[in-house]
């Protein structure tokens, strides 16, 4: 028997020798595992980065099972999910797993960036960590919105239509922005194609690689330092003393620091395993279905703040909102270590970062909640079952008669009035003829805009025909038909007049 276990044992010294000469990892991976760290650094606030990593593992690994069963295709990737849900062993705690890992590793990115922006752990020499730190939360975010619109269900389609109109305001190139985003002019399978691709492959390749150059980075450059009072970073000084402080009270990072990791990260594990046992599955809801005007769609729990925002904000500032605000607060975030790169780290100097976390901290908290309960914005009702009123049927023909169906059936009032019944997330209808041109009624119905779903996948042709002519009967009081003002103002066979912008009800604050 002894002779046997030294065989093993000189085997597997003869195995790792072979490895380590040809591949010459193993060394650099134990240096950079036992490298030295201040003392002060094995704290349990040090321990939310390994735990974001630990849970970016775990999504890829979840992620690549469901994709061997998820079909993304417009007509079968709700049924893919809900085979997954009803008929795959264990396919519905899958789901639950990469759901809930999703939510917890938003939470624990964003608390590992209050614990270094109040530490201040941004400053030199890790200017560059920080701004990598900021793209991975990006990144984070952008993975879970993606994921959402790849269930594919009523929440998902009106999210995506939420996520196209705002794009679209973007000036000069927001049409095509939202025609890159779609696939083309509306929502449908190459949409999926797309939202597949990123979440799969361009978003997870982008975060594995910062996540790899953040972790270098941090071993280059060291774990922060635990701030005190009065210790001031000066590029002059501050690598010689950090490097003077390892020295004088450094320890293995493994195992006397990373045990706490460690802990950690097995605790969320086992508490994203808990919740999804507990809670199950986000979704599916119904299948998506943009003539289901009722629903009332809702983002998942990290965009339910910006619901709220937009439930509230009156229509005039919508558009200056949503542009300006975040690309202020994402260029104050990448900017801040080259402004504010030196002078005091610890937090109870600096009142004015400890308030702008505590600001931030409270709004978010604030309209998170209020998203959970708030009502879809601009109003809308079911009105569905109010008869179209007689003016709007004298002496129309058959074809438009069958329009007029078409627009009760679709519950097209819903979303807007016709004399002052209906829904105010849309235009009055009431003149709309005087407002769009054919073409442009055409153009609104199939490839929607705005606030408008796409209807191209919902009508028939014949369908839509009668639903135009209809329309183009609603002048109000005998207004002129619009006229489309990209013609030529030399061609004087008739009359150009200037077409008038349609009214959009303002939004009414729930």
């Amino acid at each position: 028997m002894a002779g046997l276990k030294d065989r093993s044992i000189r085997a597997a010294l003869q195995s790792y020798e072979w490895l380590e000469h040809r591949l010459g990892l193993i060394k650099p991976l134990s240096a950079a595992a036992t490298h030295p760290t201040p003392s002060s650094n094995a704290s349990w606030l040090y321990v939310f980065g390994s735990a974001a990593t630990v849970l970016l593992v775990m999504q890829v690994m979840t992620g690549i099972l469901l994709a061997l069963v998820y079909s993304p295709s417009a007509n079968e990737a709700w049924g893919s999910l809900q085979f997954l849900n009803h008929n795959v062993a264990l396919g519905w705690y899958l789901r639950a797993l990469h759901g809930w890992g999703s939510d917890f590793m938003i939470a624990i990115v964003l608390l590992h960036m209050v614990q270094v922006f109040l530490f201040g752990a941004f400053k030199f020499p890790r200017e560059l960590t920080w701004i990598i730190g900021v793209l991975l939360l990006l990144l984070t975010l952008g993975m879970a919105f993606t994921g959402q619109v790849l269930r594919f269900d009523q929440d998902a389609y009106w999210g995506l239509g939420i996520g196209a109109s705002i794009l679209s305001r973007v000036p000069v190139i927001g049409a095509p922005l939202v025609h890159m985003m779609l696939g083309g002019p509306i929502i449908g399978g190459a949409t999926l194609s797309r939202f597949f691709a990123l979440h799969v492959f361009v978003i997870p390749g982008l975060l594995l690689a910062g996540v790899g150059v953040h972790i270098w980075m941090t071993l280059l450059h060291g774990v922060s330092d635990w701030p005190m009072p009065g210790r001031l970073v000066s590029k002059a000084t501050y690598e010689q003393e950090y490097h003077e402080l390892a020295e004088k009270t450094g320890i293995p990072f493994v195992p006397d620091a990373a045990w706490k990791d460690a802990v950690f990260a097995a605790a969320i594990m086992f508490s994203v395993m808990a919740c999804a046992f507990f809670f199950g599955p986000f979704g599916p809801g119904g299948p998506p279905d943009p003539t289901i005007i009722q629903s009332v769609p809702k983002p998942d729990f990290a965009f339910l703040w910006i619901y709220a925002v937009l439930a509230f904000l009156p229509a005039s500032l919508e558009t200056a909102v949503i542009l300006v605000v975040p690309v202020l607060a994402i260029a104050g975030l990448l900017l801040l270590p080259l402004i504010a790169g030196e002078g005091e780290r610890h937090w109870a100097r600096r009142p004015v970062a400890v308030l702008s976390v505590s600001v931030i901290a409270v709004t978010l908290g604030i309209f998170t909640h209020l998203g959970t309960y708030t009502p879809w914005s601009p109003i809308m009702d079911a009105w569905t079952s109010t008869p179209i009123p007689p003016k709007y049927l004298q002496g129309r023909t058959p074809l438009e008669h069958a329009g007029a169906l078409v627009l009760q059936n679709k519950q097209c009032r819903n979303c807007h009035v016709l004399d002052g019944e209906g829904g105010q997330r849309g235009p009055a209808l009431d003149a709309i003829a005087a407002h769009m041109t054919e073409d442009q009624i055409i153009r609104q119905v199939l490839q929607g805009g705005g606030n408008m779903p796409a209807y191209g996948n919902a009508l028939n042709p014949s369908e839509t025909k009668a639903l135009v002519r209809f329309l183009l009967t609603l002048r109000g009081k005998d207004l002129p038909p619009a006229i489309d003002a990209s013609r030529s103002l030399t061609d004087t066979s008739e009359v150009q007049v200037p077409q008038a912008p349609v009214a959009v009800p303002e939004r009414k604050t729930p």
